[in-house]
């Protein structure tokens, strides 16, 4: 009965993995891979996406997931409206922002010449606001889900808790000190968790928004690795992947051992 189960492991998971491995075996990979300066850029620039986008998405998250779990029917209608930007495929809604950051014809440029009749910036052809508005893509995209999340763990949150705080008298903000975070806490924390290994293999959000470009220079890890398959570097490429590890096993393990504190 196990043995599909089995083969399945072996063939999709087992056999990819020691081919990369296998492929990224040579020292003389890692030489090149640590001489090529856009890898080093790449690698702040993985940190910087890491730490701005995952926190800002939860702290978001965690505002929204409050707002929403108010029982109206103009906020139901609003969270539907909400959830589309993850329901939706992310090639063409992100191929449509980039087409909005056009600096000569895009819609944003447009509106702001109207306003303030300058130039708007080139978005996607500097740098920082490249990489910047790649994070703003990739919260955009992931918030919906997240803060469906946190509605779920508020609204498993006993009613007679905040009906308790309320006869004692406890504000809006007491409320949510000792009674609403102390509850969803070890979600928010594993759930942060499980955000920060998905957007290390974020890929859409910055390879279809900027290409990696201008020059190599809003490159992360998960886009890095085409860059080399490019150039024909398969080495490299899967080189790019076992550097990265070091960034998702510790995340992998306080995850595992933060959930089996709790059972």
């Amino acid at each position: 009965m196990i043995a599909p189960y089995v083969l399945v492991f072996l063939v999709f998971v087992v056999y990819p993995v020691t081919y990369g491995l296998w492929l990224a075996r040579h020292p003389q990979s890692y030489v090149t891979l640590f001489d090529d300066p856009v890898f080093f850029r790449t690698v702040v620039n993985t940190i910087v996406f890491l730490m701005v986008a995952v926190n800002v998405k939860f702290a978001l998250a965690l505002f929204l997931s409050g707002f929403f779990v108010h029982d109206r029917a103009w906020i139901r209608w609003l969270s539907v409206i909400f959830i589309i930007p993850w329901a939706v495929p992310a090639i063409p809604t992100i191929f449509s922002i980039r087409f909005m950051l056009n600096p000569e014809w895009g819609i944003i440029n447009s509106v702001w010449f109207r306003l303030t009749a300058l130039d708007g910036p080139n978005w996607l052809n500097d740098p920082t606001l490249g990489l910047t508005m790649a994070m703003v893509v990739h919260i955009w995209k992931a918030l919906p889900f997240w803060t469906l999340i946190l509605i779920a763990g508020r609204l498993a949150i006993p009613r007679e808790l905040y009906e308790a705080s309320s006869v004692d008298g406890a504000t809006s903000w007491q409320k949510f000190k000792y009674v609403t975070w102390p509850s969803i806490r070890t979600l928010y924390l594993s759930s942060t968790i499980l955000s920060m290994i998905w957007t290390l293999g974020d890929f859409n959000s910055v390879y279809l928004l900027t290409g990696g470009g201008p020059a190599d220079l809003t490159h992360v890890l998960a886009t890095l690795g085409i860059r080399y398959i490019r150039l024909d570097q398969v080495d490299q490429a899967m080189a790019t992947i076992v550097v990265a590890l070091p960034f998702v096993l510790p995340l992998v393990y306080f995850m595992m051992k933060r959930l089996s504190a709790n059972e």
